[in-house]
């Protein structure tokens, strides 16, 4: 488990370092310029990043459902070798898939200018300024894409249904707590993931506005990347406790707020 948050964690980094930066540098410096390899360069990470963070999260699904459903055949079917198996071939065919996303659409002609209404190089923005006639393979590369990225998703419901049902013939209470604080991070990381997902990019296009899409788009760029870790380490027995001492300052009388009023 730790292994693969492990490689989640790298990717969350890899994600966020990829468009946040020359965002902020770009608002910083008030240059909105960037270069063809640059935005080459960015196409490439995001769609490496996004898609591997999704495989393996599929990946880590399987990993649940067999810690759970079979705990006593988990050293010999989900061993360090397999993990690792696992995890490489995740990061290696999410590499290929951007590498191939990449080499295609660069050499697109570009008929309607070169200005992105977004804040980092993304194939749907890009796919806007191509030819008509020219854009059809990549539209081809993206629905075999997608088509990868919802079996995967069906991957990951069919297994939290096994996983539902091993845990329902659980008898004591604390196998059930046992087993929900084991999936319920990983779970909660999936639904934040597919939902901020879901309305960046499958959102109807009657409700696409400039301005929407730009908050969306962040909202799925910047927040799963920086609220991972806090889900993932809600299982810390000192992080509750800091939290729950927290909380309880806020709402506390000593925990209150002066303002200094203007005379």
């Amino acid at each position: 488990m730790y292994f693969f948050l492990l490689s989640h964690s790298l990717l969350d980094v890899g994600s966020i370092s990829t468009t946040i930066p020359k965002s902020m540098a770009n608002s910083l410096w008030d240059n909105r310029a960037i270069s063809y390899s640059g935005c080459a360069a960015q196409v490439f990470l995001v769609t490496f990043f996004l898609s591997a963070e999704f495989s393996l999260l599929t990946v880590m699904a399987c990993d649940c459902c067999v810690a759970i459903c079979r705990p006593l055949h988990y050293g010999t079917r989900l061993g360090n070798r397999a993990c690792v198996k696992m995890a490489a071939a995740a990061w290696v065919s999410r590499f290929l898939n951007a590498l191939l996303h990449t080499g295609n659409i660069f050499p697109t002609p570009l008929c309607q200018g070169n200005v992105l209404d977004h804040f980092f190089c993304e194939i749907p923005q890009i796919l806007k300024l191509s030819c008509s006639h020219s854009y059809l393979r990549e539209v081809g590369l993206i629905v075999v894409s997608a088509s990868q990225v919802f079996m995967c998703f069906i991957f990951i419901v069919l297994s939290y249904v096994q996983v539902l049902r091993a845990v329902l013939r659980i008898s004591s209470e604390q196998g059930h707590h046992k087993a929900f604080s084991m999936c319920f991070p990983h779970l909660a990381v999936v639904s934040l993931f597919v939902s901020t997902a879901f309305f960046a990019y499958l959102k109807p296009p009657s409700i696409s506005l400039q301005t929407l899409d730009l908050v969306l788009a962040i909202l799925h760029e910047v927040v799963p990347p920086a609220v991972n870790p806090v889900i993932y380490s809600m299982r810390n027995k000192d992080l509750k406790d800091a939290l729950r001492k927290a909380i309880a300052w806020i709402f506390s009388s000593s925990g209150k707020i002066v303002f200094a009023l203007p005379k």
